[in-house]
């Protein structure tokens, strides 16, 4: 575990890249992935708490971390199986082997194995096929990154 960081400027608030996707510095665990949730902009925090509780929910051992200024999720020793990402109107859920899961997510991805769900501030969230997509991804070899 790395040692933790000196908390000066620990107050600050974190900055928000282009499209509004908070700038997080890498780390692993929870603590991270929860700074990343609270300076996600506006509506984007409630939804990100949510989806993080459905997904803690739906995989209790699942492991966290945030790189590239966007949350990972994942399996101890399989690599991760989903990533979060804030744009400018939505939110982006990134499954990494989402081609196949049934049903696979709506979006396409210029990666083989990658499929999306696109969630927009007036958009509702499916959160039992959200939950069910979060359970077969995470039983999948997940991306080494």
């Amino acid at each position: 575990m790395a040692k933790a960081k000196s908390t000066e400027g620990a107050t600050a608030k974190p900055v928000l890249l282009s499209g509004g996707n908070p700038q997080i510095a890498k780390g692993y665990g929870d603590a991270p992935v929860q700074a990343y949730i609270a300076a996600m902009p506006g509506w984007k925090s409630e939804v990100g708490r949510r989806l993080d509780q459905l997904i803690t929910k739906a995989v209790p051992e699942v492991q966290k971390a945030v790189k590239w200024n966007s949350p990972f999720y994942g399996m101890d020793g399989e690599g991760w199986f989903l990533g979060i990402h804030c744009f400018a109107k939505y939110i982006k859920v990134a499954f990494f082997r989402g081609l196949m899961l049934d049903p696979a997510p709506p979006v396409p991805s210029k990666s083989k194995d990658t499929r999306y769900l696109h969630i927009h501030e007036d958009g509702a969230l499916d959160e039992a096929q959200f939950t069910a997509w979060v359970k077969q991804a995470s039983r999948l070899p997940g991306e080494r990154m």
